[in-house]
């Protein structure tokens, strides 16, 4: 049996020159800016920090930090956010290979591969904080790792709550500062500390420091404030971190798409926009790729 095929069914061919090749990712140029965009943030990171501006004090606690030390660090993370994205992206766009075929989108497919760059740094970025954040709370053989159940930011709070003159040795005290802890944190609460709660302080600091019972009452009464004030910074220091970091990822996407198009415009010879830089050096119609398609 054989098909015959269909009569009165026009065929149209397209002309050769309305052809265009399918783009897709220039996987190169991306990795490109991804590594240049990662490189210059740990660079940029590791300078804030000498400087004190790093998002954490390099002080054995943060107390020393206030909101103006935080708003400035968020800044600064914003800053060398638009600097280490801009050139990520500007390499990304520089170092693409023009298509084909020159179309009116060649500026938006340069922004994509920025946004492509910055967004493979974000995940180099977060796999090597887990990294490094993995290996500085791994114990070693040299230090002495805090208990599982005591929070950090209240480690020197309970240093000062449990703080004796004389106290045997290899006293292990790792569940009462627990306990202690636990009612610690509910010195932030809206009801505060129970007084109950507030008596079996007194009667724990009293039993392992040695101390009079007024004195422990006056050093109670002083850790709680001073626990309060230190969850209150904490929370204060945790949303500006977190709105900071935030924003100079935002901002940063911009910077790519921005720096991805006028390197683009570098490669094409074409001037960048005025905002971009003062001098256009290469001005110059855009060309299309002379290879043959494929």
């Amino acid at each position: 049996m054989t098909i015959e095929p269909l009569s009165g069914i026009e065929t149209e061919t397209l002309p050769a020159t309305g052809l265009t090749r399918p783009w897709g990712l220039q996987w190169t140029s991306v990795i490109v800016g991804a590594f240049v965009a990662t490189a210059l943030s740990l660079i940029l990171i590791s300078f804030g920090t000498a400087l004190g501006l790093g998002m954490a004090s390099a002080a054995p606690t943060w107390r020393d930090a206030s909101v103006a030390l935080w708003l400035l660090s968020g800044v600064y993370l914003i800053f060398q956010s638009l600097i280490s994205f801009g050139c990520g992206g500007y390499f990304a766009g520089r170092v693409r290979p023009p298509y084909a075929s020159a179309t009116d989108d060649i500026e938006t497919r340069d922004g994509l591969h920025g946004v492509a760059a910055w967004a493979l740094a974000v995940l180099i970025g977060a796999v090597l904080t887990a990294l490094i954040a993995g290996a500085a709370n791994r114990p070693s053989a040299t230090t002495q790792p805090p208990s599982a159940t005591e929070p950090s930011v209240l480690s020197f709070e309970l240093d000062h709550l449990f703080r004796a003159p004389r106290r045997p040795p290899n006293v292990d005290l790792t569940g009462e500062r627990a306990e202690a802890a636990r009612i610690l944190a509910t010195a932030s609460s809206h009801s505060g500390v129970l007084p109950e709660d507030r008596a079996y302080l007194v009667q724990q600091v009293t039993a392992l420091t040695g101390l009079a019972a007024p004195e422990a009452e006056r050093r109670v009464d002083t850790t709680l404030a001073n626990a309060k004030s230190a969850i209150s910074r904490a929370r204060a220091a945790s949303i500006i971190i977190a709105f900071s970091t935030a924003a100079a990822l935002l901002f940063g996407a911009v910077a790519a798409w921005a720096g991805a198009e006028a390197g683009g415009r570098h490669r094409d010879g074409e001037p960048i926009a005025e905002w971009m830089a003062h001098s256009n050096r290469w001005h110059k119609s855009r060309v299309a790729d002379p290879r043959p398609l494929p």
